[in-house]
């Protein structure tokens, strides 16, 4: 298993976070579904586990064209669905992602904790001494360059990007340190903790290694695309939120199936 944090540094206070996070995941939602593919919400309700209380989230990922062409080329057609189940008791997040075909030989596990800081706190996930050890800590600047140049989209820079609403950005070099000076603008870190397992002979350092890049990738892009739309989102309840997510789930069941349908009728 390869165990890697990442501390995500924002612009943005924890109690802001937590409705940004929500609007962005259903937009970027919408953004991959279509053909057939895309997000499958089947569960989105509150849940209770002792005195930890949520929201809980079950989502299946139709990703056959979203993958590496090798991973295609070894996975059997149908196989290539990831099952999402998240607990979210923020600031406290967990997320497990699975493959039924795969079953126990592969497990995604992304803990988060959101806090106040510039992601200074050694260990916030309470590992023990050999796990901390092994542990790689990896700091994504999000105004930085990106791992993939493909992946850069104007709109989403945050080195042009400024908020209307409240007067935050662009992020010019060193923002992290300017932010950490002043008092006016809410800071936090998201600290993620990704557990990668892929067991199976003389494939698992490679899958693992790629599944923690993947994930830096997407941490990068999503927060990028999170705060350039800091005036989109910003001033929204949880209860607006809930009700967009209902008109998502609804919106994505369409482009889907409708997708889906279309891409039959092509084939034949």
């Amino acid at each position: 298993m390869l165990i890697h944090e990442f501390r995500i540094i924002l612009p943005i206070s924890v109690e802001e976070y937590q409705v940004g996070q929500l609007y962005a995941v259903a937009e970027a939602s919408k953004g991959e579904t279509g053909g057939g593919e895309g997000v499958e919400v089947l569960k989105n309700e509150p849940y209770k586990n002792g005195d930890e209380a949520g929201q809980y989230t079950h989502k299946i990922y139709h990703l056959q064209s979203k993958v590496p062409g090798w991973i295609r080329a070894l996975a059997p057609k149908g196989s290539l669905e990831i099952h999402e189940e998240a607990w979210n008791a923020y600031p406290y997040c967990k997320t497990v992602l699975k493959n039924p075909y795969m079953g126990e030989r592969f497990m995604i596990e992304i803990i988060t904790w959101h806090k106040p800081d510039m992601g200074t706190i050694e260990n916030v996930h309470g590992l023990d001494e050999a796990q901390w050890k092994n542990c790689k800590v990896i700091d994504i600047d999000i105004a930085a360059d990106l791992d993939e140049p493909k992946d850069y989209k104007d709109d989403e820079d945050p080195t042009k990007f400024k908020s209307e609403k409240t007067g935050r950005g662009p992020l010019s070099p060193g923002w992290q340190k300017t932010l950490e000076s002043d008092s006016n603008t809410p800071h936090m870190c998201a600290y993620k903790l990704v557990r990668a397992e892929f067991k199976m002979f003389a494939l698992q350092g490679k899958v693992e290694s790629t599944i923690q890049k993947m994930e830096k990738r997407l941490f990068t892009n999503f927060h990028r695309k999170l705060f350039c739309s800091l005036d989109s989102w910003h001033g929204m309840t949880m209860d607006d939120i809930r009700q967009m997510e209902d008109r998502t789930k609804a919106e994505l069941d369409e482009m889907r199936i409708n997708g889906a349908v279309q891409g039959t009728k092509a084939d034949k």
